[in-house]
Formats: C-alpha cells, structure tokens, sequence
C-alpha cells in the first residue's frame, strides 16, 4: 500500500480569482472551463460564501470537468463519519428510504456530504476517473483509492439514488463523481484487505497515529503513560489502544458502555483493563477509571463526554478528542470549571503516515482486526 499526500502549491493567482473568472469563460470542446490550474485548496469550487475555504461553505460546485491541478473519482462506496450516521439514525430510525433522501438531499443542495446537524460528512472509496497533468497527488486512472480528507470539503454529485443502501451500515455503496484538489489526501486500497475493512480503517487513520505521538513523547521524557480510551471497543478507540501499546504506554485502560462491549473488549486484549461506564456521566467515568490517566483519549461517538474525559484525566495531563460530536465550548468551559489543568488537543485526522501506521495495527494486531471484521462484516470485497 503506498499512501499518497500531495504538497501545498500556488496556482499563482489570487484566492478565488482564477475559478470565479474561469467559470464565467465556459467551455471549448468539453475541455476544462480554464487550462490554468485551480487553486490548490480548492477556492474555486466555492459557489457560497464567496471567500471561505471548501470545508465551511455551505454549497461547493461538483462540476466533473477537472482543473489540471485536480482528480476525478469515480465514486463506489462512501462511509459516513459514525456522529453523522448516528444522527441520521436517530432521526430516522430504520426508515432506509428516509436515510436515502436524507442524504441525497444534503449532496444535492451542498454539493458535499455536510451534515447540517453534526458539521461532519466522512470519507469515500472509489477509482480515479481522471487526474489533470498538475496534480501533485501521484494519482493515475484506474487507482482505487480512499480519500482521507472529509467529505465536508469534498465536491460530490450521486447519481443512482443510493438504490443499493439499506440505510443499516454508516459504509454507502454509492455511483457518482467526487473531486480531489491539489491539497487532498488519498491513498491506494492495499491489496491484501477487503475493501469494507480498508476503508473502516482510514475512515479513523489519524487516531492512532495522534494517540502513538501523544504517548511516545511521553515515554521519551522517561514517563510511560497511564492510557485510557473512552469508546475503546469502536473502530478509532481500538486503533489508539494498539497505537498507546506500541509506542510504550504504562498502562491502557478502555472504557465502553455496557457488558457486551466489555466482552468484546477483553476478548481482543488490547487493553489491560476494560471498565464499563456511560462516558456521558463525568462522575461515573472518574469512579470507574479509579486512578487518573495521564493521556485519555475520547473515541465516542455521541455528545456529552467531554467533562468524563476531563474529570478522568490526572493534573498535567493531556485530553485528545476524536468525537465529532465533541463541543468544543464545552470541553474548554469545562475545564475551566473543573480547574483541570490538562491540555486538550483536537484530533484534526492527519498525521503523516497515519493511515500506513493504522493498516499495519490491523495487520499485525489481531484483537484490533477482530473488533473491525465483527462491525464490518468481515470477508466482502465487494
């Protein structure tokens, strides 16, 4: 598996100018509307607000026609972020149709996968249609990639009604078109993984890739850690209990909310302890944990954890949120309020070689592909 990471470039022109001027100029001959390359952020996508980057505007132009900076993908499968697709869930309950229109309606009016109520869409597998002659992403037609960029900054356009989703699984089987700018993120499916696997596992890549930093430094400094991973049997909080083992941790301590899960958990060992408690409750989490950890990762997937994750952590320690359901005004008053002095990172998914560091977790530590095969069902290429 090679992981692919383009570089920033300049396109030269001003931001925004360049795509709002080759826009107005048409097209000739189905060529791209502009032969200049688009800005490597991607602002020429940007149909509102005019001036804001790919991520916070609200409507994205998911145009195929390619810029020479940019790629094309065929899309076939993509995998809603796990707060997105519970809410979703939520809201909808096991109405598949409902689901489908949900989502087709937020791709139609966005031109993106950004969920309103979450802020948060995903990520998506599929087959490089076209790679314009400037991409630094070394990306070639017929690759089949996964993109580790959120698909809140993703131009995309579906277009068979998601007729194949059952609405049961946050992974989509999806056709349609998604555009990568000059500084995405992909990388090629290994090979030697069903497909539903890789792309559970890059879905959460740059959990542990933060978490075996966060920890290594640490145990550079003659301080092993005390670990604990609230949501520890989940896909990201698995990954970051391996990650916190590999890179030396004293100790790893996973946190999960019921007996079922606790089983699970201490079946695939990856933790040394395995605590039940509702990672909502603050209180419940402190009593649970007993000892403070030095580093406790937050990997659930539902709101309200942030002061658990506080309250659990001991003076001078670190706080790493990988929930997109984590409010941040939340975590930071809270701290406050608590008088916690801890320093609180956001897990912003990119760190280099993450998804190389968690494919090799997946391989190497068969507790961690035991807990991926049972939630994605194991052997299925397809």
């Amino acid at each position: 598996m090679t992981e692919l990471r383009s570089e920033p470039e300049s396109s030269g022109a001003a931001p925004g100018a360049e795509g709002a001027a080759a826009t107005a100029a048409g097209t000739s001959a189905g060529t791209p509307a502009a032969a200049s390359a688009g800005t490597a952020v991607g602002l020429h996508r940007v149909l509102e607000p005019r001036g804001v980057l790919p991520q916070a505007a609200r409507r994205l132009d998911a145009d195929p026609r390619i810029r020479p900076d940019e790629v094309r993908v065929r899309v076939e499968r993509l995998n809603l972020d796990a707060a997105s697709y519970r809410q979703l869930r939520t809201e909808h309950g096991d109405d598949a149709e409902a689901l489908r229109r949900a989502v087709l309606g937020i791709v139609a009016e966005r031109g993106k996968m950004h969920n309103p109520v979450t802020g948060s869409g995903g990520m998506l597998v599929g087959v490089v249609d076209e790679a314009g002659p400037a991409s630094p992403l070394g990306l070639r037609p017929g690759d089949r990639i996964a993109t580790l960029v959120s698909l809140t900054l993703t131009p995309l356009a579906i277009t068979d009604g998601l007729a194949r989703w059952d609405g049961r699984s946050e992974q989509v089987p999806a056709e349609g078109h998604a555009i990568l700018f000059a500084r995405s993120i992909a990388a090629v499916l290994p090979d030697d993984l069903p497909m539903p696997l890789a792309l559970a596992v890059m879905d959460v890549c740059g959990a542990p890739a933060l978490t075996h930093r966060v920890v290594a430094e640490r145990v550079g400094r003659g301080a092993p850690p005390v670990v604990a991973v609230l949501g520890g049997a989940g896909k990201s909080g698995s990954l970051s209990l391996a990650a916190a083992r590999r890179a030396g941790a004293a100790r790893t301590v996973g946190l999960v909310p019921d007996e079922d899960e606790r089983r699970r958990l201490e079946a695939s060992g990856l933790a040394d302890a395995v605590v039940v408690a509702d990672a909502r409750d603050p209180v419940a989490v402190a009593e649970a944990l007993g000892e403070p950890a030095d580093v406790t990762v937050l990997c659930v997937d539902v709101p309200g954890c942030e002061h658990g994750a506080i309250l659990g952590t001991a003076p001078g320690g670190t706080v790493v949120f990988f929930s997109m359901a984590t409010s941040f005004p939340a975590a930071a008053l809270g701290a406050e309020g608590l008088a916690a002095d801890v320093t609180m990172l956001i897990g912003n998914g990119f760190v280099p070689g993450h998804a190389r560091m968690a494919l090799d977790l997946v391989r190497s530590v068969p507790g961690v592909r035991a807990l991926f095969t049972a939630r994605t069902g194991g052997g299925s290429a397809q």
